[in-house]
C-alpha cells in the first residue's frame, strides 16, 4: 500500500507562493526599522536634501509631517549622515546657552548610538560628535565624542525646545537648532557650511506602505548596509523574495500580488499585536509604555545579549514610531493611551478629557498628543493636534491641575485646551515628559486615566 507524502496534494507552484508569502511576513516584519528610517530619507530627498545636510521645520509641525507620532510642541532638527563615501562624519551640537537640544543619534535600524544634549555625553556642554562607519579602526583625533555605528546611513532627531508658541521664542528655538553643524572629518580644518532643507508645511510622508512598495525600500537597505552578523539568517529569505545584494530587485506581476497580500497580513497580525500586547504602567490604569523591557535593552545596547533579540516587538514599536533613546528617561519619557478609562477605544467621534495633576514633573515641558489610530500619523487635515504646557491661552484649574479635550467640537470656552477629533476613527494619545523628573519613572506621580465627557 503506498501512502501520500506529507503535503503532496500541494502543486509546486502552491508550495512556491506559500514560501514566497511567509517570508515575504517574515522579511517585513524583521526589517520595518530600517524601512521607517529610509522612507524619512527618501522623504528629506524629495524635498531636495541628501545625506550629510539637515532638514528642519521652522515652525511646529503640521499634520503634513506624516512620520510616525512626531511631536508638533517642538521643532525638529534631523542630520541625515552617510559614512560609506566620506568616511566619518561630524555632528557640532551647541552647548544648552539660551536653548536646548534633546535627541538622540541611532543607526538605519534606529537601534541607539549616543544621546545628545543635557541627558547625552556631551550633558549639556555641546560637543563634536563623531559617528564611525562601520570597522572603522583609525586613530580617532582628540576633541571628538567619539561614537561606531554598525551602519553606514544614519540620522539625528534632534529637538530644539522653545519656552512658548510666541513667534518670538518660536524663531528663537529654530535659531539655536541652526547653530548644529554636519561636515565630514576630512573637511574638519575648514568644515563648509551645512545644508539645511526647511520641510515646514510641506508633504514629508514616511507612513509604511503595507504592500510592495515596502520590499522595493528593503532592497535599498540591503544595497547599501553590510550585513550584520545577528542578520545573516535573513539572506537567503530575502533571496527567495527577490532581494539580493548587488542585483537589481525587480518582482513581476505575480510576485509583486504576492508581496502585497504578504505585506496586508503583516500589518494586520502588527496591529493585533499592538493592540493586545500592551502592558500597563500602572496597576489599575490604561496607559502604557510603547516598549517591552527587552526591546529597550537591545535598542541601548546594539542587542548585546547573546540570547535575546526580540524583532517582534522591535517590528510593533517602528510600526507606530521612530527613533530611539540610548538612555530612555534621562531627557524624555513617554506614556501612550487608545482606550478610555472604561477599557473602550478611543474614538474621534466622542469626547475625551485626560486631566493633568497639579505640578507635573518635568523640568521642561509636557505634551498631549492625538494620532490616527490606523497610520500612527498626525490626523490629516486637522487644524492642530497637540497641546502641551507651553500652549498659549492654556486654562488651568484652580488646583493647578490642566485638563486637555479631545473631540470633534469644543466645549464653550474650552478652545485653547481642545485638540480636534474627527469622528470615524480611532485615535491614539501620546503623552510626552521632557527633562522627566524621578516622580514619573517611580509612579508616586500619576497620570489619570483618559475618561469620557458624556
Amino acid at each position: 500500500m503506498s501512502h501520500m507524502a506529507p503535503g503532496s496534494h500541494v502543486t509546486p507552484a502552491q508550495l512556491a507562493e506559500r514560501a514566497l508569502n511567509r517570508r515575504a511576513i517574515e522579511a517585513l516584519i524583521w526589517g520595518l526599522p530600517a524601512v521607517n528610517f529610509d522612507l524619512m530619507l527618501q522623504a528629506m530627498i524629495e524635498l531636495g536634501g541628501a545625506s550629510n545636510q539637515v532638514v528642519f521645520w521652522s515652525r511646529p509641525v503640521t499634520w503634513k509631517n506624516q512620520t510616525l507620532t512626531p511631536n508638533p510642541d517642538t521643532i525638529y532638527v534631523t542630520p541625515f549622515f552617510d559614512t560609506s563615501e566620506v568616511g566619518p562624519v561630524v555632528l557640532e551640537v551647541p552647548p544648552a546657552e539660551g536653548g536646548v537640544l534633546v535627541g538622540s543619534i541611532d543607526d538605519c535600524w534606529q537601534t541607539a548610538i549616543e544621546d545628545v544634549g543635557p541627558g547625552g555625553a556631551d550633558n549639556g556642554q555641546g560637543g563634536k560628535y563623531l559617528i564611525l562607519p562601520p570597522g572603522y579602526d583609525k586613530e580617532i583625533p582628540t576633541g571628538y565624542i567619539a561614537r561606531a555605528s554598525s551602519t553606514f546611513k544614519s540620522f539625528a532627531l534632534l529637538r530644539s525646545n522653545y519656552k512658548s508658541t510666541s513667534d518670538e521664542d518660536t524663531a528663537a528655538a529654530v535659531g539655536y537648532g541652526k547653530r548644529v553643524r554636519v561636515y565630514p572629518l576630512s573637511d574638519a580644518s575648514n568644515p563648509p557650511e551645512t545644508t539645511f532643507i526647511d520641510a515646514y508645511d510641506k508633504p514629508f510622508d514616511a507612513t509604511i506602505p503595507y504592500d510592495a512598495r515596502f520590499f522595493e525600500s528593503l532592497d535599498r537597505v540591503v544595497q547599501s548596509e553590510p550585513w550584520l552578523e545577528r542578520d545573516k539568517a535573513m539572506i537567503d529569505p530575502l533571496a527567495s523574495i527577490g532581494i539580493v545584494k548587488g542585483k537589481p530587485f525587480a518582482p513581476d506581476a505575480s510576485t509583486r500580488r504576492i508581496l502585497d497580500a504578504a505585506a496586508g497580513e503583516a500589518h494586520a497580525w502588527l496591529t493585533r499585536r499592538w493592540e493586545t500586547s500592551n502592558h500597563p504602567y500602572y496597576d489599575d490604569g490604561h496607559w502604557f509604555l510603547p516598549i517591552t523591557d527587552e526591546l529597550r535593552d537591545g535598542l541601548t545596547s546594539n542587542f548585546a545579549k547573546p540570547d535575546s533579540y526580540p524583532i517582534d516587538d522591535r517590528a510593533v514599536l517602528y510600526s507606530i514610531a521612530f527613533f530611539s533613546a540610548k538612555h530612555l528617561g534621562a531627557s524624555q519619557f513617554y506614556l501612550m493611551a487608545n482606550q478610555d478609562a472604561e477599557g473602550d477605544a478611543l474614538d474621534g467621534a466622542h469626547t475625551y478629557r485626560p486631566r493633568v495633576p497639579p505640578n507635573p514633573p518635568v523640568e521642561q515641558y509636557w505634551s498631549a498628543t492625538e494620532y490616527d489610530g490606523e497610520t500612527h500619523a498626525l490626523v490629516r487635515e486637522t487644524r492642530w493636534s497637540s497641546r502641551s504646557s507651553t500652549s498659549d491661552g492654556l486654562a488651568k484649574n484652580d488646583d493647578g491641575s490642566v485638563d486637555i479635550f479631545f473631540g470633534p467640537a469644543a466645549a464653550d470656552g474650552k478652545e485653547c485646551n481642545w485638540i480636534p477629533t474627527k469622528p470615524g476613527g480611532a485615535f491614539e494619545v501620546l503623552f510626552r515628559f521632557y527633562g522627566p523628573e524621578r516622580s514619573v519613572i517611580d509612579k508616586t506621580w500619576k497620570l489619570p486615566d483618559i475618561e469620557e465627557v458624556r
